[in-house]
């Protein structure tokens, strides 16, 4: 993959079994256990990113898969006072990506998306040693909230929410 790619930014609804949905998503894999020392364990099931409860997006710069991002809809997780939101998970750049705003855009795809197909909120999940993330999703808006999901009694686990839609 080229350090830089260049050409038009693009970002396609794909299932997670596509072959460039599983590239990137075992590349954030493998920087979960440099960061953590382990893969994450979260329950995972393709079909939690079908429609219309989900959505899994690869974004491309001309035909270079460069970043991932999803969203499936949670009807057991309360932020803000309703139930009406829909995780984030799966983000990630991949390092010839990075810098380029790519993570923020697939972001804002993702609360779009995510808002038209009913959330109220976006709720998501990161960890402390992903101190670019938690960056990320602060200067966006996103604010602490109770812990909620596989890890949520980690000391490592940090949960985020923002209201949609989002206007910045």
């Amino acid at each position: 993959m080229p350090e830089r790619a260049a050409g038009e930014v693009r970002i396609a609804r794909v299932p997670i079994t596509h072959p460039d949905a599983v590239v990137l998503v075992e590349q954030v894999q493998e920087e979960y256990v440099a960061r953590y020392g382990g893969r994450d364990e979260t329950p995972i099931e393709p079909t939690m990113f079908e429609a219309p409860r989900g959505a899994f997006f690869v974004l491309y710069v001309g035909e270079v898969p460069l970043a991932t991002g999803a969203w499936r809809l949670r009807g057991d997780v309360e932020a803000f006072g309703t139930t009406a939101t829909a995780e984030v998970k799966r983000m990630y750049v991949a390092p010839g990506g990075r810098g380029r705003g790519l993570a923020r855009r697939m972001l804002a795809h993702l609360e779009e998306t995510a808002h038209r197909a009913g959330a109220e909120v976006a709720i998501l999940e990161t960890g402390t040693a992903q101190p670019e993330a938690i960056a990320l999703y602060t200067s966006a808006g996103y604010q602490p909230v109770p812990g909620f999901g596989y890890y949520r009694d980690s000391p490592l686990s940090r949960c985020f929410a923002i209201r949609l839609p989002v206007t910045r």
